[in-house]
């Protein structure tokens, strides 16, 4: 009995030894700090208008190009091709040490699932297959980040979105072509469709050449979609911006004034061909925000029924002069229709940006944005500019420059 005790004892150490060479688990992260200069910023209202200043500030990573964060990943092998795999993923403010995402642990990501030789399945708090699959096309994929986003950030290619709730599958590549699906669900008894969101990608890619294809479907969109971090409200809230105060400005103006709707779609197309050290890529979207009115899924002070529609095309190209150097540009139009008695309004942003590698894993950047806006907002007044990420201008007008550093471990 003592003889094969041991025998077992040993046998158990080895495979506990053998788990542990073919399991792996990876601290990583991410810090992005920077000093912005900002044109005009809201302070509030004077005598009934909007009033604004001029900003000098420290700029953390939440609201950087990178967005500051650490997290922990790791997978274990399973055997013939199979591996669980695991991420949690935390975004932090590097200025006060608070947590990002409205305060939650891991906002940024949380999930575990399965991966085999086709693809990979994941289930927990997660990025749309769009944001994953097309936003190295855009703008926000290339030097200036989640700051460089069409304004508002309104198509998710800046990444700022995560849904709750999700089973979500991403294919390995296959003859250049990978695919991708992703469901939420709403979780309302007896009202299975209500809260719930669905997107669907596919990207192909051959030699110097890349496309892609994206469209996502949500359900009460300010509380599926844009109500997801920890600091979100329930129907009575607007999750997707504020129609500010007399001493407060006002948060995403292009199109918070919509949180009403029963469903926000959008459909993204993307291109990207390499030229040497010269890349040129380009995205078109279209969104809507459908069935205005619903209160049930938010408030709607400006009474808004119908539909709300926006299109935008950009184009943005990169040039590396050398493996630590490169610069980018990128032009970007954005045009919301006519919504019930109040105009369109379109917006014209531009920027440029250059980074400089002082190693594989340290980089000094800096970067301009110019967002130039007209007509009539989802708030009913005449349109401001409002950069992603920046508190909105009082005028039409808003200039960032911002110079940063931002390391990765």
């Amino acid at each position: 009995m003592r003889k094969l005790t041991l025998t077992v004892s040993v046998l158990a150490g080895v495979s506990a030894t053998q788990a542990h060479a073919q399991s792996s688990v990876t601290l990583y992260g991410l810090i992005d700090q920077g000093f912005n200069y900002v044109s005009n910023v809201q302070t509030g209202r004077s005598g009934g208008a909007l009033a604004g200043k001029h900003q000098y500030a420290f700029s953390d990573g939440a609201t950087g190009i990178g967005g500051s964060r650490w997290g922990l990943k790791g997978s274990e092998d399973l055997g013939g091709g199979y591996k669980a795999v695991f991420t949690l993923e935390n975004g932090f403010n590097i200025n006060t040490g608070g947590l990002a995402q409205g305060g939650l642990m891991f906002g940024r990501q949380a999930f575990v699932g399965l991966a085999s030789p086709v693809g990979q399945v994941t289930v927990g708090r997660q990025y749309t297959v769009v944001s994953d699959m097309l936003y190295p096309y855009s703008e926000a994929g290339e030097i200036p980040g989640h700051m460089g986003a069409n304004p508002g950030d309104f198509d998710d290619l800046g990444h700022s979105i995560r849904v709750n709730n999700t089973i979500k599958f991403r294919s390995k590549e296959f003859a250049g072509v990978a695919v991708g699906g992703l469901y939420s669900l709403g979780g309302i008894a007896g009202s299975p469709g209500r809260n719930q969101v669905w997107s669907l990608a596919a990207t192909y890619a051959a030699g110097p050449f890349g496309a892609g294809v994206g469209y996502v479907n949500a359900r009460q969109p300010n509380l599926s979609f844009f109500g997801t971090n920890g600091n979100a409200g329930g129907n009575t809230t607007d999750n997707m911006g504020s129609l500010g105060s007399a001493t407060t400005g006002q948060t995403n103006p292009i199109y918070s004034g919509f949180s009403s709707a029963t469903t926000y779609q959008f459909l993204i197309a993307g291109a990207k061909y390499h030229f040497g050290s010269f890349t040129l890529g380009g995205t078109y979207t279209h969104a809507s925000f459908d069935g205005l009115g619903d209160t049930t899924a938010g408030p709607n002070p400006q009474r808004y029924t119908g539909t709300a529609v926006f299109n935008n095309g950009e184009v943005n190209a990169t040039y590396i002069f050398t493996p630590a150097f490169s610069v980018n540009a990128a032009y970007s139009y954005t045009r919301k229709a006519s919504v019930g008695a109040f105009g369109e309004a379109t917006y014209h942003q531009g920027t440029l940006s250059a980074a400089y590698f002082l190693s594989k894993r340290t980089e000094l950047y800096a970067l301009a944005i110019y967002q130039k806006a007209s007509g009539t907002d989802s708030l009913g007044q005449p349109a401001v500019a409002s950069i992603t990420q920046l508190t909105a201008s009082s005028t039409d007008h808003q200039l960032l420059v911002r110079l940063g550093i931002l390391h990765t471990f």
